[in-house]
């Protein structure tokens, strides 16, 4: 006769393995689901961050495919990703950029350093808009569609794969 609690092992492979096949099934396991693809882009909360144009909610419900940009002069994958935002702003692609949780001095040297792809920009410094906007972590970057809707969310830094296989589509796919 078989005791239940010998079944017990068998049962929590079976689960563990349920799961894992449902995970596996998934287009890209490293993808982050987003509540707020396909909703307007939340309330734009900054305070200003060097003498260049402040970031506004306006700015993001105009014409136009643009790119919201989480960054930090503390976040190396940031520094990584910077040159792909560089060439997306020499094309005529519109990038804001949210400087999170820095030190004004050390967010501007990153940019006085590396250059300044931003259309307009300002600081998060409390993390309170990045919390509506269901940040995880820098760098993040968002695209939004001309209606003010986010297209895509993209957690990670935007390398030269990034951005050919998953930022051009979703910006095409916003036009």
């Amino acid at each position: 006769m078989v005791k239940p609690l010998m079944l017990v092992p068998l049962i929590v492979f079976g689960a563990f393995a349920a799961f894992a096949l449902v995970g596996l099934q998934r287009e890209n396991p490293d993808d982050l689901p987003s509540a707020l693809a396909g909703r307007a882009a939340p309330a734009v909360q900054v305070t200003p961050l060097g003498d260049g144009p402040l970031l506004r909610d306006a700015d993001l419900r105009g014409e136009g495919v643009k790119l919201v940009n989480y960054w930090a002069s503390w976040c190396a994958p940031c520094r990584v990703e910077h040159p792909n935002f560089e060439r997306l702003a020499q094309e005529g692609v519109t990038i804001y950029g949210v400087n999170y949780k820095d030190k004004p001095d050390n967010a501007l040297g990153f940019l006085a350093e590396l250059g300044n792809p931003y259309a307009a920009m300002g600081a998060d410094e409390s993390g309170r808009m990045a919390l509506d906007w269901g940040l995880y972590g820098v760098p993040e970057t968002y695209v939004i569609d001309g209606e003010g809707n986010i297209v895509l969310r993209f957690a990670g830094p935007i390398t030269g794969r990034v951005l050919e296989n998953t930022i051009r589509p979703a910006i095409e796919a916003a036009r």
